[in-house]
């Protein structure tokens, strides 16, 4: 989740809001990828999950990282709650998840060495105080109670709101994990069409990263269990967001949504204001309970952008919200998968022809059959491996297109990236299936052994 935003002066017309997103619009030889993974922390020795504070905590990851490797400390009063060095943030979900939010890199293989070098980091640390992390879309073992909590006002809001609008919030803040990349577009048409086929295709990216099938000890009956907590989070501010793909969407249309959903929070002077359930749009009128008489800043509409999780969204970036968090070669995996469909107009135009002819209602169902079954999923004619299949072509494609080269030339593009995608399209077995033949086959329905065999 996100940090405060800063640096936005005051909003004195509506017309600012769509400037905002507008703003976000370069030139394609600015274009950058950002990559996100979350991870789960675990004591060695009890296996249960790591607290904030302690010798074996998330604080001590956190100061390790400090101390050790230079990063620049962030506090919410007087706990450091984040990090920050060269464009990039570690920072704390609500239950102890670690987070790195990568810097704006040019290429994959940039975002794999950034990759790297955190996870060596990070183990580096966490084996000196006995602990372990892994990469999953939701903790296979531990109960809602046993989850820490961070000491972020921010998720204190957030969850005291949670079963108010849904009967999943909580699980969804304090027991899954996920992975996302970051895009930029080039103009209005250009958002539009991306926006468009990032929604689109989420479900083939759950599918191919599902890795959730267990929950409390036991298989779920999805193999992704994260893209299933979703759909019964806050229907305000989840979802395939039918409106994007109507004639005439746009900045303005987004705004407008974005209006609607209702607010968690104002942030000044450090501290985190309750305005759970409350409208932007009062706030624009000065008529906010929370704050009266007080109109918001350009900050105030970035923060309340981060409080909005529809399967993509769009900032200045744009976000592709769809997959389970997991191991190492699927962290580099889904920025190549978004890049070489997203970042080349053959293969973005290719994936547009894919999907255009799609209404809102399969869109949906793919998106609940890719959490259910994965690639085994099956809508209508529409079978998910023959269009993971057919998705993947496009972008390899793509890639190739992009021709960004790595190890000092010696590779001459992203391609290799995909491997493990295409690894899965080949045998139709994502990382979901493969721990539920270890739950049934060796390990006997010991799932304690998932944190020995699947950690960083």
């Amino acid at each position: 989740m996100s940090i405060p935003q800063s640096g936005g002066g005051p909003i004195e017309s509506f017309d600012q809001l769509a400037e905002y997103l507008d703003d976000g619009c370069k030139p394609k030889t600015d274009w950058r990828i950002g990559t996100e993974h979350e991870k789960f922390g675990y004591c060695k020795d009890t296996l249960n999950p790591i607290p904030y504070a302690g010798p074996r905590s998330v604080l001590a990851v956190l100061e390790g990282l400090r101390d050790r490797h230079g990063w620049k400390p962030i506090h919410e009063g007087d706990y450091l709650i984040g990090l920050e060095k060269d464009g990039a943030n570690v920072s704390l979900e609500p239950g102890g998840q670690l987070e790195l939010s990568g810097a704006p890199l040019e290429s994959i293989h940039e975002t794999c060495d950034e990759v790297n070098t955190h996870l060596r980091e990070v183990k580096g640390i966490a084996d000196e105080v006995g602990v372990g992390f892994i990469g999953l879309g939701a903790a296979p073992i531990w109960t809602h109670e046993q989850m820490p909590v961070m000491p972020k006002g921010r998720y204190k809001l957030m969850t005291e709101y949670m079963d108010k609008v849904g009967t999943m919030g909580k699980t969804m803040m304090y027991r899954t994990c996920t992975v996302q990349v970051n895009l930029d577009f080039g103009s209005e048409a250009d958002m539009v069409q991306k926006f468009r086929v990032a929604l689109a295709l989420q479900p083939v990216a759950t599918a191919l990263f599902a890795n959730s099938p267990f929950l409390e000890g036991k298989p779920n009956g999805h193999k992704s269990w994260r893209s299933r907590v979703w759909r019964d989070l806050d229907a305000d501010r989840t979802g395939m967001l039918p409106f994007v793909f109507e004639d005439g969407f746009g900045f303005e249309r987004y705004v407008d949504y974005a209006l609607d959903v209702p607010m968690y929070f104002v942030y000044r002077d450090g501290k985190y204001i309750n305005a759970l359930g409350q409208s932007f749009r009062d706030f624009m009128k000065g008529r906010l309970p929370a704050l009266p008489g007080e109109t918001p800043t350009l900050s105030d509409w970035a923060d309340h952008l981060t409080t909005i999780f529809p399967e993509a969204r769009i900032k200045k970036f744009m976000e592709m919200r769809g997959a389970d968090g997991g191991p190492w070669r699927r962290l580099c995996a889904l920025p190549a998968f978004w890049v070489g469909l997203m970042y080349d107009q053959g293969a973005l135009d290719a994936a547009w022809d894919l999907v255009k002819g799609w209404d809102a209602e399969t869109r949906e169902a793919l998106r609940v059959a890719a959490s259910k079954d994965a690639l085994q999923a099956q809508v209508g004619d529409i079978n998910m491996l023959e269009l993971s299949r057919q998705v993947l072509a496009i972008s390899r494609e793509g890639l190739k297109a992009r021709a960004r080269p790595g190890a000092g030339g010696m590779i001459p593009d992203e391609r290799h990236f995909l491997h493990a995608l295409e690894d899965s399209v080949e045998d139709g077995r994502v990382p979901a299936d493969e721990l539920l033949e270890h739950y049934h086959g060796d390990w006997a329905g010991d799932l304690s052994r998932i944190y020995a065999e699947y950690s960083y």
